[in-house]
């Protein structure tokens, strides 16, 4: 789907007229003629051609290039920020709310003057540097990932999102949604507590109190690249391409910005970049009949699938297995094949799915390219000398985070963890298959291995 930025570009819609906004973040900008000014003004364009204006904007932090000691300078960064670079939205009908990032709130004066520049927002964060706010069903929260009382940045406080007056007292907000500048799982495999990712121990205390209080999705910036994954349910969204584009690996990520509907359907996003193409989207949450309607997988079933059912951009694939077997009883530590797709062409399997490591492991390899190693993503520990069974997902539309696994139709979807920028969308659909065996990987050693199927395809078209 190719379009000009000037040209109008399509919007997702929401049902009943709910909730309609735009999230994007990281421009590093406030500073007249620099290099950045130009991509965001790129980027910005792209917005402002929707042929549907979006009710309110989410900026993720960094808006201006920041990190300095002169607070003249930092007040110069955003009055150009607000005064030229944002001219032309107008705040009093489409709000614009805000983050802290690293560029703009790294130290206590930073943090006065975006105080004093954010006075707009609503004043009900213990710090002056969260809120809240409530538009009828939707609850929007804006933490701060830099917060010195609990250690400065890749920190969050989780006791006013938590226990105070936001998540709890808000429980009856329909839909909730929460914005920070720092992911908490890691992105493309870019690791690293406090600089990278929220710190590890304070990022699960921090996710699962959006987990039990219902949050639907996470939204945060910071690494350069735009990125999916589901961890227990809830959806991280990272979404960092306002304008640093010098910094983006070009065979991977792309200047951009997310646009996104919300109603009783559930929570819809497609991610455009400066020219207005789209690049990624995804529906969620997905609604999926029983497993115990679903059918006998086969390698000649899976040969039913289009060549290119994983690579078509406009329609999402999602793909999911229910896996029941029985490990081994005598704790064997190699590897044990679960499914394997064979390569067109290619010395290694494009999908090994398969068991791994002293833990036991779910494992998945894939290997999109010739002569290079493959990628690797790790699931869960599976239980030793009992029956088990584990549901596997591939979704096309998600990039890394599109390999999923839980239990049963009963628990949640967590992407599986791995390290890379892409995911199946740089695969082609094999034609040859195997169950519990592959050509240089040992068999599968328990008794009983039975797989089920099931496909569904989401076509964004659908949404427009």
């Amino acid at each position: 789907m190719t379009m000009l930025a000037q040209s109008p570009i399509p919007t997702l819609k929401s049902h009943s007229d709910r909730h309609q906004f735009v999230v994007y973040g990281d421009s590093c900008s406030g500073i007249a003629g620099a290099p950045h000014e130009a991509t965001f003004r790129q980027v910005n364009a792209a917005i402002r051609a929707l042929d549907q204006p979006p009710e309110f904007i989410c900026f993720l932090g960094d808006e201006i290039m920041g990190l300095t000691t002169d607070a003249d300078e930092l007040r110069r960064q955003w009055r150009h920020f607000f005064e030229h670079e944002m001219a032309w939205l107008d705040r009093e009908s489409i709000p614009l709310y805000h983050t802290t990032g690293n560029h703009s709130a790294y130290d206590p004066a930073s943090e006065s003057v975006f105080r004093d520049v954010m006075a707009h927002l609503p004043q009900n964060g213990p710090d002056g540097l969260s809120c809240f706010v409530r538009r009828g069903d939707l609850l929007l929260v804006f933490v701060n990932t830099l917060d010195a009382s609990t250690g400065g940045e890749g920190t969050v406080e989780t006791d006013w999102l938590d226990q105070d007056q936001v998540l709890r007292q808000q429980g009856d907000a329909r839909h909730k949604l929460v914005f920070g500048h720092h992911p908490v799982w890691t992105v493309n495999g870019y690791a690293g507590d406090y600089q990278r990712v929220i710190e590890r121990d304070n990022g699960r205390r921090f996710w699962d109190v959006m987990r039990r209080h219902g949050v639907l999705a996470y939204f945060c910036s910071h690494i350069l690249a735009f990125d999916v994954q589901i961890q227990a349910g809830v959806l991280q969204i990272c979404t960092a391409g306002a304008g640093t584009a010098h910094r983006m690996p070009p065979e991977q990520e792309y200047l951009h910005f997310a646009q996104a509907a919300l109603d009783d359907v559930g929570l819809r996003y497609q991610t455009l970049d400066r020219r207005g193409e789209i690049r990624e989207w995804l529906s969620w949450p997905w609604q999926l009949p029983p497993a115990a309607d679903w059918a006998s997988f086969t390698p000649e079933a899976a040969r039913s699938l289009p060549a290119d059912c994983l690579r078509q951009l406009e329609t999402a694939n999602l793909v999911v297995w229910e896996i029941s077997a029985r490990l081994p009883g005598d704790a064997a530590r190699h590897p044990q094949t679960i499914l394997c797709a064979e390569a067109e062409g290619g010395p290694l399997s494009w999908l090994w799915l398969g068991i791994s490591g002293v833990d036991q492991r779910l494992t998945a390899l894939l290997s999109p390219q010739v002569n290079r190693s493959p990628h690797r993503w790790l699931g869960p520990a599976l239980p030793g000398d009992r029956r088990f069974s584990i549901q596997f997902a591939i979704h096309s539309g998600m990039g890394p985070g599109g390999l999923l696994w839980r239990w049963s139709d009963a628990h949640t979807w967590t992407s599986m963890l791995g390290a890379s920028a892409w995911g199946a969308e740089r695969l082609q659909w094999s034609r040859r298959w195997r169950i519990g065996t592959a050509a240089r990987q040992q068999e599968f050693r328990g008794p009983g291995l039975r797989l089920k199927w099931h496909r569904e395809r989401f076509a964004i078209a659908d949404y427009l």
